[in-house]
């Protein structure tokens, strides 16, 4: 009796220790994330299962190039006229930094900031034009806030982003993919990076 009462009582110890250790990880450090859609094609796909490094960026701003998990805009839950909004979180590239103006033109992306007043066209390498889907001659130009960021979905023709919907507010960011831990032959760390 004595051994059952002393083996309850380690496993309640154990089970204590792992949640204090496991929950403020979990709600402060890393969340899972799941990939839902084809936005991110070649990049993400569908299903891809990550780990979200949700700390980094309060140490330091998020970059052109990085791939931020955030939760949807109000804008962008008006557009889809979707009643889960508020929970639903999306994956983009970030492609214009706060204070840019950004000029989308079809597929041709230009930056225009203190450093290119006359504008850099951006090399994107890891864009995906999916020619099985009609695409949009899209032309929108941007000045975003000292809060916004412009972001993407690496599948140009079929991606919800800031083309339609506006900038992305820095509150909203949540954080970066820092693990893609499925499919297994598709393990990597910080996934998605790219260097301009």
């Amino acid at each position: 009796m004595q051994n059952t009462k002393s083996l309850i009582k380690e496993t309640l110890i154990i089970a204590f220790i792992s949640l204090a250790i496991v929950i403020p990880i979990r709600i402060y450090i890393a969340q899972p994330f799941i990939v839902s859609g084809d936005s991110m094609n070649n990049t993400f796909v569908n299903g891809q299962y990550l780990i979200v490094d949700e700390i980094s960026y309060k140490f330091k701003n998020p970059q052109r190039g990085d791939v931020v998990i955030f939760k949807i805009p109000e804008e962008a839950v008006t557009m889809s006229k979707n009643v889960l909004g508020s929970k639903i979180y999306f994956i983009k590239r970030i492609i214009g930094l706060p204070g840019e103006t950004v000029e989308v033109n079809g597929n041709d992306v230009t930056i225009f900031n203190k450093e290119n007043p006359d504008g850099l066209k951006l090399v994107e390498n890891y864009a995906f034009i999916d020619k099985l889907i009609p695409q949009k001659n899209t032309k929108v130009t941007i000045k975003l806030k000292d809060d916004e960021y412009f972001v993407m979905g690496d599948n140009r023709n079929n991606s919800s982003d800031s083309r339609y919907w506006g900038a992305l507010q820095k509150d909203l960011i949540r954080g970066r993919p820092a693990i893609r831990l499925f499919p297994i032959t598709k393990i990597t760390l910080f996934p998605g990076e790219v260097d301009y």
